[in-house]
């Protein structure tokens, strides 16, 4: 109906119901099941040990949650993080809380022991992956790269947000399915990546990315030695180094997937082989770029490792 056609008193009327109707944008209340709610229902309290998860967490629930995360910043190290008064203070008010686990955040558990906290709901994103160090092999425990497990992910978080606001648990349901559907949409794009390149080779200066680049089908020849020094910031062995910069200079590889936020002399002399020798360089994150969400982040990395195959 056109506001034209309308005059008088019926005119004001409808213009006050738009005006209503029309301030502020779409919330989990808008969702199939959501339920509206006022200054009287304050949002689900939830910390996250890094803005990965804190980013899933709020496209998940919304406006219906404050979220926190501890580590936003690239310079910050999970390994070596301390935490601050304001950051415990939140940590103790904490519904939900979202780790990475697997070692990788350990501060979370020994933030949890000391705070006088009302037991918050915690989800262990290592643990709802399933991963497990096998025979030999460590845990890669960089499991926000692999995309099923940040789908499984996703249903724990709405169900522990429902369970935090159990009126607005088809809202995080709804949302939750959203998330899983876009990812589904990726992981298809990974699997035609897989049927170009399976079988190529690149190489990494850590581990972070490999169940991104283990779901296209891509081996990794770095040899082990290097990345696993290069993650707990120790010594590489002058062989490891060499074998490693041989992967360029007898163009072996594809590609190099470089570790962008943490930098020693030994990945600079890596990636400098890698430009020198005409391979691609794809640079990765641990934590958001700004301006990104997660999916639009892992959608560049996905897009970035096929432009560089595809070179």
């Amino acid at each position: 109906m056109r506001l034209s056609s309308i005059r008088g008193p019926a005119l004001a009327m409808v213009l006050t119901l738009a005006l209503a109707g029309g301030c502020g944008g779409a919330s989990v209340a808008d969702a199939p099941g959501g339920s509206r709610h006022d200054a009287r229902s304050p949002a689900i309290p939830v910390v996250a040990s890094t803005n990965v998860y804190g980013d899933v967490v709020e496209q998940i629930g919304g406006d219906r949650v404050k979220v926190v995360s501890l580590i936003s910043d690239p310079s910050q190290d999970p390994h070596s993080y301390e935490a601050s008064t304001q950051n415990r203070l939140a940590l103790s008010k904490a519904k939900v809380v979202v780790e990475n686990g697997g070692g990788y955040d350990d501060f979370i558990g020994r933030m949890l022991d000391s705070a006088n906290s009302s037991s918050p709901t915690v989800i262990d994103a290592v643990q709802v992956s399933g991963k497990a160090a096998g025979a030999g092999n460590r845990l890669n425990e960089h499991v926000w790269y692999d995309l099923p497990t940040m789908g499984r992910l996703a249903d724990r978080i709405a169900a522990a947000l429902a369970k935090a606001a159990p009126a607005d648990a088809d809202a995080f349901r709804h949302n939750a399915k959203t998330f899983k559907d876009k990812l589904t949409r990726l992981e298809e794009q990974e699997q035609g990546i897989k049927a170009a390149h399976g079988g190529s080779a690149v190489a990494v200066t850590e581990p972070v990315p490999l169940y991104l680049t283990e779901s296209m089908g891509l081996r990794n020849k770095t040899p082990a030695d290097f990345s696993e020094s290069v993650e707990e910031g120790s010594d590489v062995s002058p062989q490891s180094l060499r074998q490693t910069l041989d992967l360029f200079t007898r163009k072996q590889v594809k590609a190099l997937v470089y570790n962008q936020q943490t930098s020693s002399p030994e990945t600079e002399q890596v990636k400098q082989a890698a430009e020198d020798h005409g391979i691609p360089v794809v640079p990765v994150t641990e934590t958001l770029p700004r301006g990104q969400d997660y999916l639009s982040w892992m959608t560049a990395n996905v897009a970035a490792l096929k432009h560089a195959l595809d070179t």
